[in-house]
């Protein structure tokens, strides 16, 4: 099962902190991967969920790109990421029942499941059934760790 840390948390939401890199790195030094928000705006990269907070540079992200899952917020992201030709794993969605991100995952709006192989998004939020799922995303991703030890 793929855990993924929603924004960096994995024990409960903490928005001071969420997408911010330290924060970030902390869960992926756990063993996570991390959905983080990426906007692209006035020429930089920023991560951050409802507006461009942190500004970071591309070898950030490249440092990292076997543990993001990059949730582009802006078309310009979106774009960005497609066209550097990279191994990066990028998607967009809004309210959409899915999507596929660019590495061909299935990512699951929250109470859309069960869908085989797919990633579940917060399925705590609805109970959601996870058993044919292949990987998780949470703010709660180190219970799911625990369910499976």
């Amino acid at each position: 099962m793929i855990l993924i840390s929603h924004r960096g948390n994995i024990n409960g939401s903490f928005p001071l902190f969420e997408n911010s890199p330290d924060y970030v790195d902390l869960s992926i030094n756990k063993g996570y991967n991390v959905e983080v928000d990426v906007w692209y705006f006035n020429n930089f990269l920023h991560l951050g969920h409802d507006y461009p907070q942190y500004k970071i540079n591309l070898e950030w992200f490249e440092n990292r790109i076997d543990k993001l899952w990059i949730h582009c917020k802006n078309i310009e992201s979106i774009i960005f990421f497609k066209n550097l030709n990279l191994n990066f794993n990028y998607f967009w969605h809004e309210n959409d029942t899915l999507t596929l991100t660019s590495k061909s995952y299935i990512w699951v709006y929250p109470g859309k499941q069960p869908i085989k192989n797919s990633i579940s998004v917060m399925p705590e939020l609805n109970n959601d059934d996870i058993s044919e799922c292949l990987g998780i995303c949470s703010d709660y991703i180190e219970k799911y760790n625990l369910n499976q030890k």
